[in-house]
């Protein structure tokens, strides 16, 4: 999560995202490209690990997001096979405006694949919402 907070800081918007994979980072992203309302962090690191990989198969691998993913990069998150989604505040927290639908709700509607754990580093990645 470190490393997520770490790309957050780089990023235009205060969200950073980390894919992991046999304890090996695979990707890093960070919300913010200009003119590209599908820019999330997660969508960027989702996309650059399939294109590193040659996959869209991410089996085997954990998301690791500053804040908890919104619902379009949670369906990015399964559609690309990620079984485990690590977020450090949920939507409610975010300082800009998402479709608020936790991800244990589309989990649970999406059969239960994903593994989800929320509130990690939640404090320290509050500071930066301030920022």
């Amino acid at each position: 999560m470190r490393l997520a907070i770490k790309e957050a800081k780089l990023s235009k918007f205060p969200y950073g995202c980390i894919l992991v994979r046999d304890n090996v980072v695979i990707a890093k992203g960070k919300s913010g490209k200009a003119f590209d309302p599908t820019a999330h962090a997660e969508i960027a690191a989702i996309r650059l690990a399939c294109k590193n990989l040659k996959t869209i198969d991410l089996t085997n691998t954990t998301l690791y997001a500053t804040c908890e993913p919104c619902p379009m990069c949670f369906s990015a998150a399964w559609l690309a096979h990620i079984e485990r989604i690590v977020y450090g505040t949920s939507l409610d927290e975010s300082p800009f405006e998402e479709i608020n639908v936790n991800t244990n709700y589309l989990n649970k509607k999406s059969g239960n694949k994903i593994q989800i754990t929320g509130g990690v580093l939640r404090e320290e990645i509050l500071k930066l919402y301030k920022k």
